[in-house]
């Protein structure tokens, strides 16, 4: 049996993909409903609407996207959107005539389909800005998966079901950017840590015998393994300054 803590949170990604759906707004009552059967409080109900507003779902109401960026993102943004302003604007007909066309694998028409969703990618990475990420990077991503994404419309059977298939693959592609951002910068700080450990260490040490510390006598002292320290020592580009240069060289040379 699942204790409660794993599903409040399968409960609370439902809810997540729920306002996705949605266009990143869910109601009182469905967030009420689908927490139903965990019994939370008033107080609890409000932690859960703070959580989703500042993972920007609306609450009865779409979230203002904008009020999440940084002075930087907005004058970016401002000067990538008069970019854009200055490409062909297109008419309801048009679109769909480019769509079918695109969909017919016409290469010209995929181009303006492209053109004709510039502007949703913006609108798109507005609502994953403030989550680690540049805002930039996020558009770029975007536009990635749209150039990918309208040589694929072929599978689709009307042409408006277009925004949809693709809109979805700009939500997927920055989702998955954010997600290995995240990881990226976990491992990193792991890295990190492994950095500050040995080095910490090695700086006691050097400060009793008043001198650098080879490899061997800090793994010694420490019972660290030599292959930890040479480790540490390469992740910190060999700049550990309390270890002596060159020591532990056996262990380097074998790891060639």
């Amino acid at each position: 049996m699942m204790n409660k803590e794993m599903v409040f949170a399968q409960t609370l990604e439902r809810v997540r993909v729920l306002a996705k759906e949605q266009g990143n707004m869910v109601s009182e009552d469905q967030v009420q409903e689908a927490f139903a059967t965990l019994g939370l409080d008033n107080d609890q109900l409000q932690l859960v609407y703070d959580y989703l507003v500042k993972h920007k779902v609306g609450i009865g109401q779409p979230v203002n996207p904008d009020d999440y960026l940084t002075d930087e993102e907005r004058d970016y943004l401002q000067t990538y959107l008069d970019e854009i302003a200055l490409l062909p604007t297109y008419t309801e007909g048009e679109r769909e005539g480019y769509t079918l066309s695109a969909m017919a694998g016409d290469a010209e028409a995929q181009a303006r389909v492209v053109e004709m969703y510039l502007k949703d990618v913006v609108d798109v990475a507005k609502l994953y800005a403030g989550q680690g990420v540049f805002l930039e990077d996020l558009i770029g991503e975007g536009n990635v998966a749209l150039a990918m994404g309208v040589s694929m419309l072929g599978s689709l059977e009307k042409p408006a079901e277009a925004q949809g298939m693709l809109g979805k693959l700009m939500m997927d592609a920055m989702e998955d950017y954010i997600a290995e951002h995240a990881a990226n910068e976990k491992m990193d700080k792991k890295v990190e840590d492994k950095v500050n450990k040995v080095a910490d260490k090695a700086r006691e040490l050097a400060e009793d015998l008043h001198r650098k510390v080879t490899v061997e006598e800090l793994a010694a002292e420490t019972g660290m393994s030599a292959k930890t320290i040479q480790d540490a020592m390469r992740m910190s580009g060999f700049r550990i300054e309390d270890i002596e240069e060159g020591s532990g060289s056996s262990y380097a040379e074998d790891n060639l």
